[in-house]
């Protein structure tokens, strides 16, 4: 569809890195935004882990579009595109200066949480005259804006995963919620007084869980007292460990080779096959994570098992939605961490991405539904060709193109920490290669491993599970 309303705004939902890219494609293509983020600033939710390093150099994590509207505006110097940036970074360096351009200046309203999101006089079940009405968008405040279509790229950051291994809350999960941490903890700066010379459990095993279990190794080594366990619910850690040194890229292999280490050393206690039946308060005030006749006790719980998308937002309005991840039905094939790895996923665009209620689409980390495979270069892509379609170029909005390193491109600080051989470089190894997306399915681009979720070769320990978390 074209806008149906030339009179109305596109309202773009998150201030985020992905929805600030929408906004700069929305104003090269001269159509009236604006832009609702929930917190004070650009990026809120990055801005809770700007300590971490991302696996991606600067040069997979600038929009096009924005990258020339800072051009434009004069006095930005583009980071080296080599770099890794931290969260920080990325705000400071990118996303706030774009922030301050003049196309998106004024476009951007902050503290404007939106609640909820339908058609102008219709509900879910009405259908004549439907795609001829605008969009109502409410904000928390009260306040309405009426729309010509939504960009809803307000990401994931928000709801976490629950602790309880069967995908709702474990007994006792919601009275204990002031012992659970967050995911990304800044353990060695602002959060580190809640960890040092305490016992602290790790709950998942992607890579934020590593992240913060490499912090906490530090942490332990010098605050004497700082204990770690780490809680996953599978048998064995080939995926969150990577290829080590049978990897094809060593510098790659070498990110879960620092937490293989830790393990081994015992300074991280690894309690595995563990799916969390009930969380409960002990009398001296710490938390019991409880299995059967299993328990584990720690000071705090590090919840570390992922995001989900809040549809609820959107309730009044058609949505198409595959019953498992929770993304667009057509896009979920090409997500499926059962089946793909970072590196496997395709191109896609607004074709895959369009709802049954024309003009509302979800983009970024939100687009993707549970699965843990997005990737910012491709959420960049995803906003061109929406933008593209709202304005009624379809030729550009269905010519979809990505190009990634081979290499990986997710969030971690697994490259970091040791001066010697496993640590040195980042993840990325080599200069980056375009990946063929023709070619069959194999490698995962975080850590070289290959297949989804499921690939199993035999019950040993392998190099065959996906990558991305």
């Amino acid at each position: 569809m074209s806008v149906t309303q030339p009179d109305l705004p596109v309202v773009v939902i998150g201030a985020g890195p992905i929805g600030l890219a929408a906004a700069s494609h929305l104003a090269e293509r001269g159509l009236d935004f604006a832009v609702l983020e929930s917190g004070p600033g650009v990026a809120a939710a990055i801005d809770e882990w700007r300590h971490v390093k991302l696996f991606s150099p600067w040069r997979y994590d600038i929009d096009s579009a924005a990258q020339r509207l800072l051009e434009q505006a004069g006095g930005w110097n583009a980071p080296d595109p080599d770099t890794l940036p931290t969260g920080g970074d990325l705000i400071d360096d990118y996303l706030a200066p774009l922030a301050k351009t003049a196309p998106l200046t004024d476009k951007i309203r902050y503290n404007a949480p939106v609640v909820a999101v339908t058609r102008l006089g219709f509900d879910r079940i009405r259908t004549a005259g439907r795609e001829d009405a605008p969009f109502l968008v409410r904000l928390a405040d009260g306040t309405e804006l009426l729309a010509s279509a939504v960009v809803d790229a307000a990401g994931t950051w928000r709801r976490p995963n629950v602790l309880g291994g069967s995908g709702i809350p474990a007994r006792g999960e919601d009275d204990a919620a002031g012992s659970i941490s967050r995911a990304l903890p800044d353990v060695l700066g602002r959060d580190r007084e809640r960890f040092a010379g305490r016992r602290t459990a790790v709950v998942g095993a992607g890579h934020s869980a590593a992240t913060t279990l490499l912090d906490l190794g530090e942490l332990a080594e010098q605050v004497p007292g700082t204990e770690v366990v780490w809680v996953v619910r599978g048998a064995d850690q080939a995926r969150t460990y990577g290829g080590g040194d049978a990897d094809e890229l060593p510098a790659r292999g070498a990110l879960g080779s620092r937490l293989h280490k830790l393990v081994r050393s015992g300074r991280v206690e690894l309690v595995s096959s563990f799916r969390i039946e009930a969380v409960a308060k002990t009398a001296d005030g710490r938390v019991e994570l409880v299995t059967g006749d299993r328990r584990v006790v720690a000071d705090t719980v590090v919840n570390s098992t992922g995001f989900r998308p809040d549809h609820g937002i959107v309730g009044e309005l058609r949505l198409d939605l595959d019953p498992i991840l929770g993304s667009t039905r057509a896009l979920a094939p090409l997500i499926d961490p059962n089946q793909h790895s970072c590196g496997t996923v395709p191109p896609h665009g607004a074709d895959e991405l369009a709802h049954p209620e024309p003009g509302y689409y979800a983009i970024g980390a939100k687009s993707y539904g549970r699965a843990p495979t997005f990737l910012l270069a491709t959420g960049y892509e995803q906003a061109r060709s929406v933008v593209a379609a709202l304005a009624g170029d379809w030729a550009a909005a269905r010519d979809v193109q990505l190009a990634l390193p081979e290499t990986g491109v997710c969030s971690s600080n697994l490259a970091y920490g040791d001066s010697d051989s496993e640590s040195s470089g980042g993840c990325c190894g080599p200069a980056p290669q375009t990946v063929d997306l023709a070619a069959p399915a194999s490698r995962g681009l975080a850590t070289g491993i290959t297949g989804g979720l499921l690939t199993v070769v035999d019950s040993e320990p392998t190099n065959q599970k996906g990558c991305c978390n």
